[in-house]
């Protein structure tokens, strides 16, 4: 009985480090989604003390939009270039 072990074991040895620089050189618009996600919660939180008579629900649902549109737009941006590398820069045969 044979088995299928065709799994790359070079995936199993790469450090978590090496594994992120080479996924954001596939994808480079998520690391920028995820480092806008954590400056607009961070922002929201530094804003928390000095949101007046805004309720907090209100507040964290603003924050909330604010870092899921960020998200999104960068997920948009990204699928646009990766599209025009796809069809528009690749060379023609």
């Amino acid at each position: 009985m044979s088995s299928n072990t065709d799994v790359s074991l070079s995936s199993y040895d790469e450090g978590q480090g090496s594994k992120f620089m080479r996924k954001a050189k596939e994808a480079p618009f998520v690391p920028i989604g995820m480092a806008g996600f954590a400056a607009i919660v961070a922002y929201g939180l530094y804003k928390l003390k000095s949101r007046g008579n805004t309720k907090m629900s209100v507040h964290l649902i603003h924050m909330r939009v604010a870092a899921q549109g960020f998200v999104v737009g960068a997920m948009t941006l990204g699928m646009g270039y990766s599209m025009y590398k796809e069809f528009w820069a690749k060379p023609k045969p």
